[in-house]
């Protein structure tokens, strides 16, 4: 599987190809899917380019984005976007419009809670479980673990040199992972050799302008579509 993620918490100061409204995540949507992209994680903005778990605007996007591609479409629930576990847990709780799947951060305060509402919502719980932090080591003792969708490997470490190291340690941590398929990912410039891993190791992972700005030989990204393109070349040489 290549997901695409399209935009993360990347605002306007990272660049014109960060899709930033509805429509023009719909647009990038549509061309990374054109490109290969066969899953897409967004993050839902309000109008000033913040991340929100707003119902309303959580709905704006998805729609715009459905009606574009059929492949599933999940947002985010970072802490980032509400920073209070109870304030997070009540407007997941009122989403009118769900997505198809929804990333939890297992290290945040309440992600226990979050996944919990999700799965009795219907909607599949992407577990993110970050390097350098005790995800790990809470999703492994987690009731809810065998009954995530994935779960999402995530690379801190941004130095080239030294992220497959990280990569190979967050595995081991996250061990058996309860049975649930793997995402591997990393993030600026430990993205690229991260998702060469990946590709070695025949595991999914994503690709998008929240991972990473530029293509594997440095030049500057034009959009997601070109990431897309770059990442299944970079995954099968891998």
């Amino acid at each position: 599987m290549m997901q695409v993620c399209l935009n993360g918490a990347r605002g306007a100061a990272d660049g014109a190809a960060v899709p930033l409204s509805p429509e023009a995540m719909a647009e990038s949507a549509a061309e990374a899917v054109a490109a290969g992209a066969t899953d897409i994680h967004v993050h839902p903005k309000t109008p000033c380019g913040r991340d929100t778990l707003s119902p309303r605007v959580l709905a704006l996007t998805l729609e715009a984005i459905r009606a574009r591609v059929s492949v599933p479409v999940g947002v985010t629930t970072g802490a980032w976007a509400e920073p209070d576990p109870a304030a997070r847990l009540d407007r997941v709780r009122g989403w009118t419009v769900l997505p198809d799947h929804a990333s939890v951060n297992w290290h945040e305060p309440g992600a226990e809670e979050v996944a919990a509402a999700l799965v009795d919502l219907g909607v599949g719980v992407e577990a993110g479980i970050w390097s350098g932090t005790d995800g790990a080591e809470r999703f492994a003792v987690s009731r809810l673990g065998p009954k995530v969708l994935r779960v999402l490997a995530e690379v801190t470490d941004t130095d080239a040199l030294s992220a497959v190291a990280s990569a190979r340690a967050l595995l081991s941590d996250i061990g058996s992972a309860h049975g649930r398929p793997v995402l591997l990912h990393g993030e600026d410039g430990g993205a690229w050799p991260v998702l060469r891993l990946a590709g070695r190791l025949g595991v999914a992972t994503r690709v998008g302008l929240e991972d990473v700005l530029v293509l594997p030989d440095g030049r500057r990204a034009g959009s997601n579509a070109e990431l897309v393109v770059a990442g299944l070349g970079e995954y099968g040489a891998g």
